[in-house]
């Protein structure tokens, strides 16, 4: 059976700090993503009707311009979603980033 030497214990003490650290610095960045998400969620949703909307209002005045606004909604609901969907996937994997720290900590 091996005793831990001097060296050893001070490692685990240092690499215990730094894994604290870095779980400190990953839930604040998970607060800011889950803010930032919630904000990007209520664009979405106020871009789909406007596109809803905008769709309508082109099919009945059949003007250019009308097509144009609603095509431009389109585009800004269409990027929104875009980044909706890549602040989803950071916060997924900062979650197991942050799970595999966990583990790392127990043991």
């Amino acid at each position: 059976m091996d005793t831990p030497t001097l060296i050893d214990v001070a490692n685990k003490g240092i690499n215990s700090r730094l894994t604290e650290r870095r779980l400190r610095r990953g839930t604040q960045s998970l607060a800011s993503l889950r803010n930032e998400l919630s904000v990007v969620e209520e664009q979405v949703q106020h871009f789909s009707e406007e596109v809803h909307d905008l769709e309508i209002r082109a099919l009945v005045s059949e003007t250019p311009l009308a097509d144009a606004e609603s095509r431009e909604a389109m585009r800004h609901m269409q990027a929104m979603t875009k980044h909706r969907d890549y602040l989803r996937e950071a916060i997924a994997d900062l979650e197991l980033r942050q799970d595999d720290l966990l583990d790392k900590l127990g043991h």
